[in-house]
């Protein structure tokens, strides 16, 4: 990559475009600015950027309608924000990758109309993610865009743990078990071997990804061997709005004996379930922990959480045979730490044992002297691994030139 080229990493949400732009390579890689339009569609959108030393560069609101515009704002505008670099490339997280995606992918139109295929898997973020590519697209053709796909670092999933219990059938027409948060996932592994060295290699880790929305994944070898998260992005733990796994019966009733559409169904298990259902409140964690003593449903809430983020972490445990190390990571695993102590408590027998000063002081190794098992907590950066693959794929591109 030419020495005043960069990257734009793009990563758009139902409401929200957060981006980055990234130059150098591998460990001289830097992240030169970061920010992120929010409120996308309603009064006084907000947009935001910092410099790599977090010094504010824009605060400003806008009538910013939809994505097409949000991204038409920031591409007239990223250009200008850092020392004199130029886009050479575009990345974007794209949630559900399918059967086929498993490494960072030039975007084409026969991309775009598999993806669109997949919407159904993933309704929240699919429609989104095709969306900042076709901004993209339509403000700067000549730019190369790369989809990188958070279902990649699971595409070696042991056949037990990629089936349903549905007919085979199914899984001939893709109906099985994928798993999602793999640009976290492959970050989180990354630091680990850079603070750690190789002995993490043969270490059975599992790492829980917290946030809005919410998964884990039980890794081995450096590969995920399980993962909460199945089908869909809708599956395994409580999340903000999300249900998480629910007994399929439960479907069929609301279905048959609520008289409920598919759409209504969708709408419920997507937007108005998870912690926000149960509280009434609030899908916000930090808001729910403030008003846990004072309101009761937002104390359950948080409670539930706890109790099936525990239950599938021991889970996972089981299919790993055993655990060496536990890493919180996302927004809510690497700065609640009410959260980790709430998943923690009562794990003693798998060698759990958190450190309660270290784990309230926020530090990243939060173990107790007394724990078999290693627990961390730190955040992630996606956009750093998006950033990576598209430097991958533009030295593959230079390599096939070359040759």
């Amino acid at each position: 990559m030419k020495s005043d080229s960069a990257i734009l990493v793009i990563n758009c949400g139902s409401s929200s475009v957060k981006f980055a732009l990234f130059a150098g390579e591998g460990d001289a890689q830097r992240r030169l600015v970061s920010g992120a339009l929010e409120r996308l569609g309603l009064p006084e959108a907000r947009f935001r950027a910092r410099d790599e030393d977090r010094n504010i560069l824009i605060d400003e609101t806008h009538d910013i309608p939809n994505h097409v515009s949000a991204l038409d704002l920031l591409l007239s505008r990223v250009e200008t924000l850092g020392p004199h670099y130029q886009i050479q490339a575009v990345g974007h997280r794209v949630v559900h990758g399918g059967d086929d995606c498993d490494c960072p992918l030039p975007v084409t139109p026969a991309l775009e109309a598999r993806l669109r295929k997949l919407i159904p898997l993933a309704p929240l973020h699919l429609p989104h993610n095709l969306a900042g590519i076709m901004a993209v697209r339509v403000r700067r053709p000549d730019l190369l865009q790369v989809a990188c796909f958070d279902t990649a670092f699971h595409k070696g999933l042991p056949r037990l743990a990629r089936l349903t219990g549905l007919p085979r059938r199914f899984e001939k027409e893709g109906i099985r078990r994928y798993g999602f948060h793999g640009l976290s996932y492959e970050y989180v592994m990354g630091e680990l071997r850079r603070r750690h060295g190789s002995a993490v290699a043969g270490e059975r880790i599992i790492v829980a990804h917290l946030g809005n929305g919410a998964s884990m994944a039980a890794i081995e070898g450096g590969r995920s061997v399980d993962t909460s998260m199945g089908f869909s992005t809708l599956g395994g733990l409580l999340m903000g709005t999300r249900s998480g796994d629910l007994d399929p019966g439960i479907v069929l009733h609301l279905l048959m004996e609520k008289g409920m559409t598919a759409e209504q169904v969708m709408h419920l298990l997507y937007e108005q379930s998870g912690l926000l259902g149960i509280s009434g409140l609030s899908r916000n964690m930090k808001e729910l922990l403030a008003q846990s003593d004072m309101v009761a449903a937002a104390a359950e809430a948080v409670d539930f959480f706890c109790y099936q983020a525990r239950k599938h972490l021991a889970a996972l445990t089981a299919s790993l045979g055993g655990l060496d190390r536990l890493v919180f990571t996302g927004g809510i695993g690497a700065n609640a730490s009410e959260i980790r102590t709430g998943i923690c408590e009562g794990l003693g027998y798998l060698g759990i044992v958190l450190d309660g000063t270290r784990n309230a002081a926020g530090k990243q190794t939060i173990s107790g002297s007394g724990s078999e098992v290693v627990v961390e907590a730190f955040p992630t950066d996606e956009e750093q691994v998006i950033a990576r693959g598209v430097l991958h794929f533009l030295g593959a591109q230079l390599m096939v030139r070359e040759a």
